[in-house]
């Protein structure tokens, strides 16, 4: 990565950009079961959205988007409301540059000062990369559901990873929606806090 490199908040406007980063793993790989992907219109759509309760950072190098991750509701449930499912997607141009570590510890920080417990990230299995990628990061893989979805012809095993977020308490507060973050004094840097994960160049 560039001596520019940072990690902001998301914006509609990225759509285009989270688009085609997205777009390879829908059409050429098993990596997500989502077949056909997303508009631009859509995926603006999903940013806004996860935004008026949870964090979705971008990585952007020289200018251009090259990374992004975002977490999202795991239940609907009142219950659930202290656990998040998380997501990371790279552009190919920037793999094996810290840009995924970057973003996760980022996120990770922001869902801490929102309150959140505990992150949970599914994948298909086998991914080696991806599997070793999540171990890197802290992630306990819980279970493994066999042959649990169908795409390209094939059967494909799903795995759950968990990683702690914060500890439990007895009588936890409401989980405080991003809006209400992002007026905190600290913000800038609590969302860069992951940047010295990334490689300079």
């Amino acid at each position: 990565m560039t001596s520019d490199s940072r990690i902001r908040l998301a914006h509609p406007a990225d759509a285009s950009a989270v688009r085609d980063i997205y777009t390879p793993f829908c059409e050429s790989s098993a990596v997500t079961f989502e077949e056909e992907p997303p508009t631009e219109s859509e995926m603006a759509d999903r940013i806004e959205s996860t935004l008026e309760t949870y964090p979705w950072l971008v990585c952007v190098a020289d200018g251009a988007v090259v990374g992004y991750a975002y977490a999202t509701k795991l239940r609907e449930r009142r219950a659930y409301q202290w656990t998040v499912e998380l997501s990371v997607y790279v552009a190919d141009s920037a793999r094996q540059s810290g840009v995924g570590r970057a973003l996760y510890e980022s996120l990770f920080a922001v869902l801490e000062r929102q309150g959140v417990r505990d992150a949970y990230a599914v994948t298909t299995v086998p991914n080696p990369e991806t599997e070793r990628f999540h171990e890197r990061m802290g992630f306990e893989r819980c279970v493994d559901f066999p042959a649990m979805g169908h795409i390209e012809g094939e059967w494909h095993d799903v795995a759950w990873w968990r990683r702690r977020i914060a500890e439990k308490s007895d009588d936890p507060d409401p989980i405080t929606p991003l809006p209400a973050v992002l007026d905190d004094p600290d913000w800038e840097s609590l969302v860069r806090t992951g940047e010295d994960c990334l490689e300079r160049s």
